[in-house]
């Protein structure tokens, strides 16, 4: 994603073919919304005080139940749940508007990590589509092999098309500390406003 802007996608137009438009950074919407973010690690945390700046209800989901202090420090309403057992993360779900898929620098061998951004992205794609979310983010960029990442996004990219909810993708280097918060939290907040996804305050 280049610096400065962020891609989503628009509702059908025209031929029906969702287009990519370019969004500028730090949009306010006129509403609130409650943002899942699976994988709520480092990175997760940088992205959750963006979009907590930005107004937002965060929840974040982690493996590890000792670090549910750390999350709830941060303004981060945490959740225990494993992404390889995607009935875990059924109940984080609830109430969510966006959910936020922080799975790109995930660890495991080459199979786990095809299935966790494969069988396993359908999964959770075909569960939370059928809940409140109304749009999803996926990350494209991180350590594990840009093939498996490129995949896992053409799966974002069928399964929102199909169901006719706007995504976003994040581009940005992660190792960017600095500049990757950024353009993440503007890759939300565009899927957010297409579409008028944040359709209210979190309940």
């Amino acid at each position: 994603m280049s610096s400065g802007s962020s891609a989503a996608i628009q509702p059908p137009k025209g031929d029906g073919r969702p287009v990519a438009v370019t969004r500028p950074q730090h949009i306010r919407g006129p509403d609130l919304a409650r943002c899942l973010i699976l994988g709520c690690g480092c990175r997760g945390l940088s992205l959750a005080r963006e979009i907590r700046a930005l107004g937002h209800a965060v929840r974040g989901t982690t493996r590890d139940a000792a670090r549910r202090s750390q999350l709830a420090a941060a303004g981060v309403e945490p959740f225990v749940g494993d992404p390889d057992r995607i009935a875990t993360l059924a109940p984080a779900l609830q109430h969510v508007t966006v959910a936020c898929v922080l799975l790109g620098s995930a660890t495991g061998t080459p199979e786990q990590l095809a299935g966790l951004h494969g069988t396993r992205l359908d999964m959770l794609l075909e569960r939370m589509l059928d809940t409140t979310v109304r749009a999803v983010v996926y990350e494209r960029s991180g350590t594990i092999a840009d093939e498996i990442l490129a995949a896992g996004a053409e799966r974002v990219r069928y399964a929102c098309e199909r169901s006719l909810i706007p995504f976003g993708l994040i581009d940005a280097d992660p190792s960017d500390h600095e500049r990757w918060p950024e353009q993440a939290a503007a890759t939300v907040q565009s899927a957010l406003l297409d579409r008028g996804a944040a359709g209210g305050p979190p309940g």
